[in-house]
């Protein structure tokens, strides 16, 4: 039997209209629909839509500028956390497009993400990219800012099996962090091991996908859920 590989929707809208880079909502719609755990993330197209999801998905939430021109959306103030009242998610939202329209006037703009927030817990990264020689290679280690600073990351070629998982997971220096300490409870290691596993399946599922960032991913005791995502398509 000959094996077609899978084309989503949202893939094909972004492959018709040009596009390589899905958004952080189309990425997290993708990836959720895979069975990877993501954050609650709806698009607002308005000041009034973005309060109107805030009291459905409930506070605190965060904003994000949805664009496929900017990448660094934090360095841009196209973000806002921690938002808890309905005027907050308004003034948010205004602040959003007046410093984005400000840098970026050329910009194109979908709307603004509505997020709920996460617990908080240890920021870890998962990631995947199609290398030439290898193909897929997976990706775990600590996320957020410590990425980029440590360097601390475990890598496997795809597909992987849970104790490849759970293998990557030990590997890192900063696996004690998951651990347990201080007063800072252990992660659910099964619910990270879950997640790698059901990555490792989304890169053998969509061969036309070229790479894919989990960061940060927040571990802890209630589980692994991805906070921010993106990902690439092949040219």
């Amino acid at each position: 039997m000959l094996f077609l590989p899978t084309m989503h929707p949202i893939i094909e809208q972004a492959r018709n209209e040009g596009r390589v880079v899905l958004t952080e909502v189309e990425s997290k719609e993708l990836l959720g629909q895979a069975g990877i755990n993501v954050v609650t993330t709806r698009l607002a197209g308005s000041r009034s839509e973005a309060v109107a999801i805030s009291q459905q998905i409930g506070f605190p939430v965060a904003l994000k500028i949805t664009s496929p021109d900017i990448v660094h959306k934090s360095g841009a103030g196209g973000v806002k956390l921690g938002l808890e009242m309905p005027e907050q998610v308004e003034q948010a939202y205004n602040d959003i497009l007046r410093d984005i329209r400000q840098k970026y006037p050329r910009a194109r703009v979908y709307g603004v993400s509505v997020q709920k927030m996460a617990h908080p817990g240890v920021e870890v990264i998962i990631g995947a990219k199609r290398d030439k020689q290898f193909g897929p290679v997976l990706m775990f280690g600590l996320g957020g800012i410590w990425v980029e600073v440590l360097q601390d990351v475990s890598l496997r070629v795809t597909p992987v099996t849970r104790r490849d998982a759970g293998e990557m997971i030990k590997e890192i220096k900063g696996y004690r962090m998951l651990t347990g300490y201080r007063n800072q409870p252990p992660a659910d290691i099964s619910k990270l091991e879950d997640m790698l596993l059901a990555v490792s399946e989304f890169t053998v599922q969509y061969p036309m996908v070229s790479e894919l960032d989990l960061n940060p991913v927040i571990a802890n005791g209630d589980g692994a859920v991805a906070v921010d995502a993106r990902v690439v398509l092949e040219i």
